[in-house]
């Protein structure tokens, strides 16, 4: 109960600024819990998934590799699958299928993850604020009080402002460290995107072409 009441009186002591940085935290960790579930429902594992698809359209079983895909719908799985059902037409129209669903899963992956870097900054900024702001009534506090008690309070009155600034780094620091790691996992499962649909492509390509030669 000790530190509860140690951060409560801190709390109040910042200041009107720590109500803002604490609705900055929340609106953060809400992104990141967010987030963090919806990349992990979002990977697959792409060695395993050419795989299957492999023996399934150079066999020419197209319809059991759109199973493959509609069976772990991912947003990379969702993209192949929208190419495989162009499957009969043009090399250009599957690729254009391809394309369309990209447009529509890529900014899904990429949602929200921005706000934390400018949150994180909001944060820091808001922190310096309520600083600056309890700096400058403790000097004007201290402006007429007994010379032998300025130092007094105005040590106490600058150790109170600047838990504005500890506040919005303790909420800035961590949505900066996890922009960078939720940005991180995003950029990778956009490159295995990339890399199986161009796979996946060719894949097609290489079948239509094995059936020409055949016949």
């Amino acid at each position: 109960m000790s530190a509860l009441k140690l951060l409560a009186d801190a709390f109040h002591e910042g200041g009107w600024p720590m109500w803002p940085i604490l609705a900055i935290m929340v609106v953060c960790w809400a992104i990141i819990i967010e987030r963090i579930v919806y990349l992990k429902s979002a990977g697959i594992d792409k060695e395993k998934l050419l795989q299957l698809l492999k023996s399934q359209i150079m066999a020419g079983n197209v319809q059991g590799a759109v199973k493959v895909c509609s069976g772990n719908p991912t947003p990379m799985t969702r993209i192949v699958q929208a190419g495989l059902t162009k499957f009969n037409r043009q090399d250009a129209e599957v690729q254009a299928a391809m394309d369309e669903a990209a447009l529509r899963e890529l900014p899904r992956l990429e949602k929200r993850t921005g706000y934390l870097a400018m949150l994180g900054n909001v944060a820091t900024l808001i922190g310096l604020l309520g600083t600056i702001l309890g700096l400058i009534h403790s000097f004007a506090g201290v402006a007429g009080v007994d010379p032998s008690m300025k130092a007094t309070l105005l040590a106490k009155g600058i150790s109170e402002a600047m838990n504005c600034t500890a506040f919005g780094l303790i909420t800035a620091v961590p949505a900066l460290l996890m922009f960078a790691v939720l940005n991180g996992w995003t950029q990778a499962l956009l490159d295995d995107i990339n890399e199986v649909s161009v796979q996946v492509v060719n894949l097609v390509v290489g079948h239509r072409n094995a059936m020409k030669g055949a016949a």
